[in-house]
């Protein structure tokens, strides 16, 4: 490997010795980084991956299990459950005449023990195989900065042993962990988070879950068709808030109908357990009420995992939520660190994580000065039926200063839909009143995360609505929804026949 980057310097292993404060040399190795990053999970492999290409000498530090949150207990883990209990959920309810299926009780301790197994090769494969292809060092170990700027990463078997890393560049990418709001009465009884919540053994019988935003609704959805009775508890006025309204609004009965119970508008007074149950007292409308359950799921968010890294020692600023304050080049208020990923505060999306890192990389080792654009940046909420989006809401529009236009779609009038026997679901556009440019698109289907990736190719094109309405489409696709949405801003889709255009 090529070393086009950094002069050589000399990396410690230190022992601290106690109250005396005397440090003792018990090692050295002729190690010298052009970049050091503080993580193991997305942003960090992708930047990792990114440097080793261009000959930089490179190490990451961990302190946990190595690929992050994605691969070990967010993305993958919950997708994967998702799926399993989708699969049963059609088993017992499925809309096609002449076809019988049935379900019995779900088997967790197999249902968690497949997840482990397709983690465990997924983390092997993607993360622990590559950092030994590319031939960088994943060292174990508690990183922080010190008051000298060097790094030091202590071992977690012995607090007092740390080696010392120096680099040109450092590169903090060490995620997010699950936010606990102040709510009385919670730290006295046991909950759930979206980490625990997929090491269940047992299906809860009735579940309590605070939060009605991409995790809460997921895990209520995933855990109502295992078998548990599910209610949602939310402060907002609406579920999935983020979301356009229509969209909102038609979830919300979808997952009613799955017997879900949701209480929106709602202010958690206390949290109270008596026995083997958890009582939440609520506020709604002027209004008391108590929900009662035997489990309870806190979904309320995510903090930036950054309280222990010394960034006081080293001037980088944070922001409200613990986030690192970043420059649209991902360069911190020290201009040798820089940040990638959920600890920025940016969207927890690996898409972006994936980009910080690569950005990240260019911008320190080679002053590329790129900056990070979020304007086409898809998300996708994975219900069933999943909502996707991109680009800007009618309010957001409203907000930037654009005459909008706005169209709302029921999938009824999308043949793949009615094939389906699915139609619950819809699609909105947002445009530019004057120049009729197409400004969001946002779908709530089954399959429009995959169907929004349409969306995103016509923004970045910076399409017309008159446009997006005479591409070609794939017939019979939920993709296709997209094109008749555009076609519904000058015409009344309803009247077309099955393959009109």
């Amino acid at each position: 490997m090529s070393m086009i980057y950094a002069t050589r310097v000399i990396a410690r292993v230190v022992v601290g010795s106690g109250p005396t404060g005397e440090d003792a040399m018990i090692d050295e190795l002729a190690n010298d980084y052009d970049l050091a990053i503080i993580g193991s999970g997305s942003a960090a492999f992708a930047a990792a991956i990114h440097a080793v290409t261009l000959g930089a000498d490179v190490i990451l530090v961990e302190q946990g299990s190595i690929g992050g949150t994605c691969v070990n207990v967010g993305c993958v883990p919950s997708k994967a459950l998702l799926a399993a209990a989708e699969a049963r959920h059609v088993a017992m309810a499925q809309p096609f005449e002449g076809i019988v299926t049935n379900a019995g009780p779900t088997d967790m301790p197999s249902l968690m023990a497949g997840k482990r197994n397709l983690v465990e090769s997924l983390r092997r494969a993607k993360y622990e195989d590559l950092a030994d292809a590319y031939g960088f060092l994943v060292m174990p170990g508690v990183a922080s900065f010190a008051a000298d700027g060097t790094l030091r990463v202590h071992s977690q078997a012995a607090e007092d042993e740390y080696r010392e890393i120096k680099a040109t560049h450092y590169l903090i990418a060490t995620g997010a962990s699950p936010a606990i709001p102040a709510i009385p009465g919670l730290d006295s009884v046991e909950y759930l988070t979206s980490t625990t919540a997929m090491e269940l053994s047992l299906v809860p019988e009735r579940l309590l879950i605070i939060g009605a935003n991409a995790v809460g609704l997921e895990l209520a959805q995933l855990f109502c068709r295992l078998g548990a009775k599910v209610a949602i508890v939310e402060m907002r006025d609406r579920i999935a808030a983020d979301e356009e309204p229509e969209i909102s609004a038609m979830l919300h009965r979808v997952l009613a109908d799955e017997g879900i119970e949701i209480f929106t508008d709602s202010s958690i007074d206390c949290v109270v357990g008596e026995g083997d149950n958890i009582h939440l007292k609520l506020t709604r409308a002027g209004q008391s009420l108590t929900l009662e359950g035997e489990t309870l799921l806190v979904a309320t968010g995510r903090f930036a995992n950054t309280a222990s890294l010394g960034l006081e020692y080293v001037g980088v600023s944070l922001g409200g939520r613990g986030e690192i304050a970043v420059d649209d080049q991902l360069r911190t208020t020290n201009a040798k660190i820089f940040a990638a990923g959920d600890v920025t505060g940016a969207p927890q999306l690996v898409s972006v994580a994936g980009q910080h890192g690569v950005i990240a990389v260019d911008n320190a080792l080679r002053d590329a000065g790129r900056v990070v654009d979020y304007r086409t940046l898809p998300h996708v909420i994975f219900t069933t039926p999943q909502i996707a989006s991109v680009g800007l809401t009618h309010e957001e529009a409203v907000l930037a200063g654009y005459h909008c236009e706005s169209r709302v779609l029921e999938l009824n009038a999308v043949p793949r839909a009615l094939v389906n026997r699915d139609t619950r679901g819809l699609i909105k556009i947002v445009a530019d009143r004057l120049s009729g440019s197409v400004l969001g698109i946002h779908l709530l289907a089954d399959g429009a995360g995959d169907a929004i990736l349409a969306g995103v190719y016509a923004l970045e094109a910076h399409f017309s609505v008159d446009q997006l309405a005479s591409i070609w489409a794939p017939y019979l696709t939920i993709a296709e929804a997209i094109r008749l949405g555009a076609q519904s801003f000058t015409r009344d889709v309803t009247m077309l026949s099955c393959c009109g255009s």
